[in-house]
């Protein structure tokens, strides 16, 4: 799968799913400081599920109603941040095709997978 991951999103995740074969590129390397509307932009251009921990793509997604190929948003407290990485690795590997072009939240122990976006 092709994932791009915002700044905010652990660097430990993107470096767990490059070295199980997945294509992630990361917002840090490609456009550092981006806003959070161009990185949308860039995850839906390049058929990128988007990778973050910043709550502000849900009102994006859903209250401004920006398009978009899939989100992920990891929700991990500090008690559970050594978890996160192969919490999504699993959610990947199960759920591959149920998350493309959905809102999906991650928290530990829970993973809530919304309404495909239809555009």
């Amino acid at each position: 799968m092709r994932f791009l991951a915002d700044e905010s999103c652990d660097f430990s995740v993107a470096r767990m799913l490059r070295a199980a074969g997945h294509d992630v590129v990361a917002v840090a390397e490609i456009a550092p400081q981006a806003e959070d509307e161009a990185v949308l932009s860039l995850a839906l251009s390049g058929q990128y599920l988007l990778l973050t921990e910043d709550k502000d793509f849900g009102q994006l997604v859903y209250s401004a109603g920006h398009a978009t190929a899939g989100v992920i948003l990891l929700r991990f407290p500090a008690t559970a941040r050594a978890s996160v990485a192969k919490a999504v690795l699993d959610l990947v590997t199960e759920r591959q095709e149920q998350l493309i072009g959905r809102f999906t939240v991650v928290q530990p122990g829970h993973i809530r997978i919304g309404l495909r976006y239809e555009g």
